[in-house]
């Protein structure tokens, strides 16, 4: 992660004195250096559209591919690959990497920025470097068209191993010299922004504090969220699968919702079922694996009886790497591009209704149906636990679990924050109560394999007993999750 401050400062600024910081005994520097990057994009500069930098740099301490993803404001994740023999055709691992953006569109150099370079180290006692502070002299020449070279200065304040306290009196000692916070996020959008304009993703007009402006904001956040997650996906970093599926799941869910203001979404709900159903594989993989990980790690050690561990381990993992596969597959494919340029084009010009014309405030109707629909499914779970046939009364159950989570995400797109809490606590209870169940299905499963190759079962069916009595359990509390939840909701619609 690289947090850093960056500040616009005139031709003849001087550094200030940076001497009695706390933490910092040692002022290390300048050292020079030369850096010389090339920028590329796509064309329309996609990625510069999205804050996304992605160079090739000779020079310096760290010469290579470089891919800048920003995270936050000041906060990047940077990727880094070694320099190739080609200066003209990215490695393909970062430019798997930016597909969600560029959608097979060509990648090609847009900009060279040649940098003087002056670095100043702030250490600690122990030789550790703290804060980076780099004094730039930059020509940014933009590639292709028109020729166009812009000179300037700027100074970057970097955090290494020091804390964003010791940055913020960094920044302030910059600032009291007669530095100003940068006006743009980079070099190459300053050099872009200033030469030929830097396109933004385009959002709909709509109405200052109507329902339509609160709609398409929500489903911009959410877009926005499943493109960050693109490239953590891709690299296999934790909980990226489970926070873009949740984000295909709130998109989903806010277009049904909301339909009384967004019309003709349909074909993009199916498109986004189909891409959660893909992360979908993996993400309960490795839920169910960690689940019976932990498991296994309760039991005493003559409770666990032959190559359980393998087979609820290492196997499930292979599953998992090979469900992984599918989803690299379906990122690179055309199907799934075309779903990120309908939500694009869903977010530029919606077909808005004469409803989203109306204030924010009337939205909250929509989320009274929402639980309407939850008091629904539950009537119907109660008359379906009459029924001689437990895949019957289990079905009822998760839809009772499916209308409180849709429930939740429309309470949430609202600022409906205790209304969100009651449905997400009925959501939870039946869904330990539905995990228990999934997992009993899939011991039975390993189970039935594990005797086929002769090995012992006896730990399966631990394992099973285990899992039937938190599902009992959950199922014994809904009642009384119910009934809070439905009091309380009574007395906010």
């Amino acid at each position: 992660m690289e947090i850093e401050d960056k500040f616009d400062v005139p031709e003849d600024y001087r550094l200030p004195d940076l001497t009695g910081l706390p933490g910092c005994d040692e002022i290390a520097g300048p050292k020079s250096h030369r850096l010389v990057a090339v920028y590329f994009d796509t064309p329309d500069l996609r990625l510069a559209a999205r804050g996304i930098t992605l160079r090739r740099r000779r020079g310096g301490l760290d010469p290579g591919w470089h891919l800048k993803l920003p995270k936050a404001k000041g906060v990047r994740q940077e990727i880094t690959c070694p320099l190739t023999p080609s200066t003209k055709i990215v490695p393909a691992e970062l430019a798997d990497l930016v597909l969600a953006y560029t959608r097979g569109a060509p990648l090609t150099p847009v900009a060279e920025l040649d940098t003087r370079r002056s670095v100043t180290h702030l250490r600690n006692g122990a030789g550790v470097r703290l804060v980076e502070i780099a004094d730039d002299r930059v020509k940014g020449t933009v590639l292709g068209g028109e020729p166009y070279v812009e000179r300037w200065r700027e100074v970057e304040a970097e955090l290494v191993e020091g804390d964003e306290k010791l940055l913020r009196k960094v920044g302030k000692r910059l600032r009291k010299a007669g530095a100003a916070p940068a006006g743009s996020a980079s070099k190459l959008a300053r050099l872009l922004g200033a030469s030929r304009g830097i396109p933004r993703p385009q959002l709909a007009r709509t109405a200052p504090g109507s329902a339509g402006e609160a709609v398409v904001g929500y489903l911009a956040s959410q877009v926005a969220v499943l493109l960050a997650e693109d490239p953590r996906v891709r690299r296999n970093e934790e909980d990226a699968v489970h926070r873009m599926r949740v984000a295909c799941r709130r998109t989903r869910s806010a277009l049904k919702s909301f339909k009384g203001i967004v019309t003709g979404t349909r074909p993009l709900r199916d498109e986004l079922r189909w891409l959660g159903e893909v992360l979908g594989e993996a993400r309960d993989l490795e839920v169910i694996r960690e689940r019976f990980s932990r498991a296994l790690d309760g039991l005493d050690g003559d409770l666990v009886a032959g190559p359980v561990r393998a087979r609820l381990g290492s196997d499930l993992l292979d599953d998992e790497h090979e469900a992984h596969d599918r989803i690299r597959e379906a990122l690179g494919g055309e199907r799934y591009f075309a779903l990120l340029d309908a939500l694009d084009d869903l977010l530029a010009t919606p077909a808005l209704t004469k409803d989203a014309g109306r204030p924010a405030a009337s939205l909250t109707a929509v989320a009274a149906r929402s639980w309407q629909r939850v008091t629904r499914a539950y009537s119907a779970a109660q008359a379906a636990q009459e029924t001689e046939d437990p895949g019957e009364r289990e079905t009822a159950l998760h839809e009772v679990r499916k209308a409180a989570k849709r429930a939740r995400y429309t309470a949430e797109s609202l600022g409906m924050t205790e209304l969100a809490e009651r449905a997400e606590a009925v959501q939870e209870v039946l869904g330990a109560h539905q995990d228990g169940v999934v997992a009993q299905r899939r011991l039975a499963a390993e189970a039935r394999a594990a005797r086929q190759a002769g090995e012992d079962t006896f730990t399966y069916g631990v394992l099973t007993g285990l899992e039937r009595a938190r599902a009992d359990r959950a199922r014994a509390d809904f009642p009384e999750v119910w009934r809070r939840a439905a009091k309380a909701v009574a007395r906010l619609l």
